[in-house]
């Protein structure tokens, strides 16, 4: 069982995700909280993601991300969001927030996003790509563009790279590429590092920037 905490001040977006996310056999959400509660909320449920509200009234989101990616085991935090400011996002981009979810997200897509954070996926949206990726990049990357930094990549990272930016988990691409694990793993592991980043929606960033997701694709690297 994926076990999931949502933090959001708004009860309404409380429910909603929690009878959502409750109807999935592979999901248990241990709690639903406003911002002021999520910190011990975490600390005594022990989720394994936490789908956290940017922007909250009694507490900022970004704090408790700051908090919660102090913990010795962290969970993996998507961020909840409207879009409404780019500095929030861009931010959490770089507090290490694992994805991105828009409030309205289709309710059939929710439990496999879920998965896919729970999977060590990532979930960035096409919005999140189109607002914020020229801000994040310009300020990150500095004098490296984001095509000389994937050229770094082997051909194989550069496939695995690409479907990291899908949101696809480890387990999913090795399926496509017909690769362990623990493979994968690995090639994830380089990648963060040659495009020095953290994490992988970091590095989804990169990769749209550099244009690899609008690239055809061998579908059979070596």
């Amino acid at each position: 069982m994926i076990r999931v905490l949502v933090v959001d001040d708004e009860a309404l977006i409380r429910t909603g995700f929690t009878h959502i996310l409750q109807a999935a056999d592979d999901i248990d959400v241990v709690a639903a909280v406003p911002g002021g509660q999520a910190v011990r909320a975490v600390r005594e449920l022990c989720p394994d993601v936490v789908l956290l509200d940017i922007r909250m009234p009694d507490v900022d989101g970004l704090t408790i991300l700051a908090e919660l990616r102090r913990m010795p085991k962290a969970p993996v935090t998507a961020m909840l969001t409207t879009f409404d400011t780019d500095e929030y996002v861009t931010r959490a981009l770089r507090s290490g927030a694992a994805g991105f979810l828009l409030k309205d997200t289709d309710p059939e897509q929710l439990p496999y996003l879920v998965r896919s954070l729970a999977g060590e996926g990532t979930v960035l949206s096409s919005k999140v790509t189109r607002r914020v990726v020229g801000g994040y990049l310009d300020n990150s990357v500095r004098d490296l563009t984001a095509g000389r930094l994937t050229a770094r990549l082997t051909e194989r990272e550069r496939h695995v790279l690409v479907l990291m930016a899908e949101g696809l988990a480890n387990n999913e691409i090795g399926e496509r590429l017909h690769l362990s694990t623990g493979t994968i793993k690995g090639h994830v592991t380089s990648v963060l590092a040659k495009l020095q980043v953290s994490s992988r929606v970091q590095a989804a960033l990169i990769a749209e920037r550099a244009g690899l997701l609008t690239r055809p694709r061998d579908e059979n690297p070596r």
